[in-house]
């Protein structure tokens, strides 16, 4: 890929609060903070994309969409010029579990039910859980996904999310996740196109994986970023400079705390006691050092279209 080359794209999991419920083992929530994430989070990041003017790609689950507040926020975005991707029918964490005609049904569906509240059909694909198998990228394909971003290479995350399991069961509870292949550390942190098995490169669908820094691979997400605090999440985007693409991947959560009725997740993620304005200053910090640093900020179907061509080159 060109040297010149330096893209950077933000982009959102718009889960609802009762999939981190699901996470944790957790009854799903009632009342307004069942749907703190369209009903605030969104308002919050869109402020912040504004004020920074970067524009966002936003990963919506399709049954999220029969709510009419939802999908009127969702045209709302589609509208502004934010791009809207797939994220699967009902986001079931178990996904790549299901046979192939109900993953596909997942897959459609959630590209159909966003298209008919926004008018734009997603092009592109996330995975409940960043979990993915070459049976679902066979889907992908036939449902009409023009690329994926799920694929997500970071020993730390895989290590957290295993901890966190084992947690959750040695607590009674069960949770909803699971675990990948521990082969997905071996997969290349830049875009590529997927091979068989899906961790190596070959000439299947353009993949966008989940940003990982240079060297020791270090989680390079919104989560890991307003946990660290701004000086912190400043030394892991100077990490990451130098990749062709910086992938960075947010969730709702990300601009929720525990004052936005959140009290049942108090004590299982760290994240929620961290208070909105201090996660996204942590936000800001990252985006004016990349900005400092020459990457230009675009939508994902933005950035697959333009590194596409490169990642044919090196074929």
């Amino acid at each position: 890929m060109g040297v010149a080359l330096r893209l950077c794209a933000l982009s959102v999991d718009l889960d609802e609060i009762g999939v981190y419920a699901g996470l944790h083992g957790l009854a799903e929530p009632e009342g307004p903070a069942g749907h703190a994430v369209y009903d605030r989070a969104l308002d919050r990041l869109d402020e912040f994309a504004r004020g920074h003017e970067v524009p966002l790609t936003l990963f919506a689950v399709g049954a999220d969409a029969e709510r009419p507040q939802s999908a009127d926020r969702l045209r709302a975005a589609a509208e502004s010029g934010y791009e809207i991707g797939n994220h699967s029918l009902g986001h079931r964490m178990d996904l790549t579990r299901l046979g192939r005609e109900e993953m596909l049904e997942q897959v459609r569906a959630g590209a159909d039910m966003l298209f008919a509240a926004t008018g734009q059909r997603p092009v592109g694909f996330r995975a409940p859980g960043y979990t993915v198998t070459d049976e679902l990228f066979d889907v992908l394909g036939e449902a009409g996904m023009t690329y994926d971003s799920s694929v997500f290479p970071c020993p730390a995350y895989y290590l957290a999310k295993a901890a966190t399991r084992a947690g959750i069961r040695l607590r009674g509870r069960q949770s909803q996740s699971i675990l990948d292949t521990p082969a997905v550390l071996r997969a290349p942190t830049e875009p590529y196109r997927v091979g068989r098995p899906y961790w190596k490169r070959g000439s299947g669908m353009l993949e966008l994986p989940i940003q990982v820094t240079r060297g020791p691979r270090l989680p390079f997400i919104g989560t890991a970023l307003t946990l660290v605090g701004p000086d912190r999440a400043r030394w892991l985007a100077r990490l990451a400079i130098g990749k062709t693409l910086i992938n960075l991947e947010l969730h709702g959560m990300d601009a929720l705390d525990e004052n936005d009725d959140l009290a049942l997740l108090r004590p299982h993620q760290p994240d929620v006691r961290v208070p909105v304005a201090r996660k996204l200053e942590a936000l800001s910090a990252v985006v004016s050092t990349l900005s400092g640093a020459g990457y230009a900020f675009v939508r994902l179907d933005e950035a697959a279209a333009r590194v596409g061509d490169a990642v044919e080159l090196l074929r």
